[in-house]
């Protein structure tokens, strides 16, 4: 089984990133196979040159089909902007294979915010797509309020956080 955690912003050097990136060391100390898929890495001429033309012929955005299409699961670290999530994130769904690359997958999703939703509303918004495509998604979904608090050096520090990415990971795997 190979997971895809996906930090689903543009921004570099993020909050989202930081979350990401503790998600995926729970998976690999549970011993599974994972990496992180990161928007920000999203080819800067995507959405005019890419996105309806092209995809094929660029090697940044064949990487990022390749390893969709390699995953059987995926966790959205998502963060909410403007009470949805973000752009990008539409973008890049909207130019992967369809419905390949996501129909009979199994997904979860995470919320994160700087405000008091932690993300509720932008894991409903994405969660109606993913079931759309036809991706089964798991009914626990996380979500982290105030999520610069929690974050010191670049590691989360709300040890109650902690146990709900370790309690996710673990029904995750098991979905």
């Amino acid at each position: 089984m190979f997971i895809s955690v996906v930090s689903a912003t543009s921004r570099r050097s993020s909050n989202t990133r930081l979350i990401a990136d503790t998600y995926l060391s729970i998976l690999q100390s549970k011993g599974h196979q994972a990496q992180i898929i990161d928007l920000a890495d999203v080819p800067s001429d995507f959405i005019g040159q890419g996105l309806y033309n092209g995809k094929s012929e660029n090697p940044s955005w064949k990487s990022m089909q390749d390893i969709v299409n390699a995953s059987d699961k995926f966790v959205f670290i998502i963060p909410e902007y403007n009470g949805s999530f973000p752009g990008i994130l539409k973008v890049w769904v909207d130019g992967l294979q369809f419905p390949s690359s996501f129909k009979g997958k199994k997904g979860g999703l995470v919320g994160i915010s700087d405000g008091t939703q932690g993300g509720a509303l932008a894991m409903g918004h994405f969660a109606d797509i993913l079931n759309y495509l036809g991706m089964n998604t798991l009914a626990l979904r996380p979500r982290f309020i105030q999520i610069g608090k929690h974050l010191q050096e670049g590691k989360l520090t709300n040890a109650e956080y902690l146990k709900f990415l370790e309690l996710h990971a673990d029904q995750l795997i098991a979905f």
